[in-house]
């Protein structure tokens, strides 16, 4: 008769070595990533060192790097393109969104009128075009610009003007 460890602890901790420092891992807490086990402090960022457990769960592995987010945008994110003048918005520059649509700063504002929209200021967004409250959203929401638009409608919904980081 064989010997069993009714203990599943020992079991498992006994095969655990961090793949960084190849040292057993006996600590409380252990993480696991790409198909390894890591002490706390061993799983860092390729570029920043910044300690992955630390900042959540999402990590990030290209060309056996393995990277925070902010860092993975930072050398591989793709850079997208401004929705109202085509030209491309680097990662981590400062947009406005409004619904899919990212904008550079300088861009965002009325596609009618042009007047230029700032964080705060409210706006809406009909036929996929950014209006501005004052004039523009009044004027369709009366009837006054068929023709200039695919859609018409009575019924507009306010928005606020908000900024992120392109690719957070």
């Amino acid at each position: 008769m064989s010997a069993v460890d009714n203990n599943p602890r020992s079991i498992l901790t006994d095969h655990r070595v961090c793949r960084a420092c190849n040292k057993p891992i006996t600590d409380r807490y252990v993480l696991r990533a790409i198909d390894s086990f890591w002490h706390e402090g061993c799983l860092k960022c390729a570029c920043c060192e910044c300690r992955l457990g630390d900042i959540g769960s999402s990590l990030y592995c290209k060309s056996d790097l393995i990277l925070c987010k902010r860092d993975y945008l930072r050398l591989f994110g793709i850079p997208g393109k401004c929705s109202q003048c085509n030209k491309p918005i680097a990662a981590f520059e400062l947009v406005m969104r409004a619904r899919d649509n990212a904008y550079h700063i300088e861009c965002f504002g009325c596609q009618v009128c042009r007047k230029r929209l700032v964080v705060g200021e409210s706006y809406c967004f009909h036929d996929n075009k950014v209006l501005c409250l004052d004039r523009c959203a009044r004027e369709i929401q009366a009837g006054k610009m068929a023709g200039k638009f695919d859609k018409q409608t009575k019924n507009l919904k306010v928005l606020k003007a908000t900024s992120t980081i392109n690719g957070l």
